[in-house]
């Protein structure tokens, strides 16, 4: 049975792996070169230094995907928007992981302080990740249409949200 965890440096490999993967197969990413162990840990570190969730799922010692969320952009007036990432291992797919690593993630968000979960989704024909996110309570809010090159073809971003805690009711602390 998996189980839901902070990441831990012993995870880069594994984390680097599914990565690749993503990154050579899918597009989900828009990336086109695989990160390095190396740039993997550093990205990792940027989001801890912020005091935001970095997470695995995993079974026994066996890493089986990861979640994180990282601000949506640098300037000050996002600094309680968020956007999620979630990368399974392809054996690990379409077996409701994806959504228990939103949901924690969605937990570990909302107390870190984020109002706001934003989706930036690659790919409008990404139906897992676009499911996920519908089951967990965001909103479409637009599609970016043919903005990436990947694969030899133009790809979508969907764009989907979420407001955690008291969202935009009250102003935050």
């Amino acid at each position: 049975m998996p189980i839901i965890r902070p990441s831990q440096t012993c995870d880069i490999t594994h984390m680097t792996a599914i990565y690749a993967h993503h990154v050579l197969h899918g597009t989900g990413t828009f990336e086109v070169d695989p990160p390095s162990e190396a740039d993997m840990t550093q990205r990792r570190a940027d989001v801890l230094g912020k005091n935001l969730p970095y997470l695995v799922a995993v079974d026994g010692m066996t890493v089986l995907g990861f979640a994180y969320c990282n601000w949506f952009k640098p300037r000050p007036a996002y600094r309680y928007s968020a956007e999620d990432s979630i990368y399974l291992a392809p054996a690990a797919m379409g077996q409701g992981l994806g959504r228990a690593l939103l949901a924690e993630l969605m937990a570990q968000a909302e107390r870190a302080g984020v109002r706001k979960l934003i989706a930036v989704i690659g790919d409008s024909h990404n139906m897992g990740s676009i499911g996920v996110h519908q089951s967990a309570g965001f909103d479409h809010v637009g599609t970016l249409k043919s903005c990436g090159w990947k694969f030899g073809r133009w790809l979508d971003v969907v764009m989907m949200d979420k407001a955690l805690g008291l969202g935009s009711s009250a102003a935050p602390l």
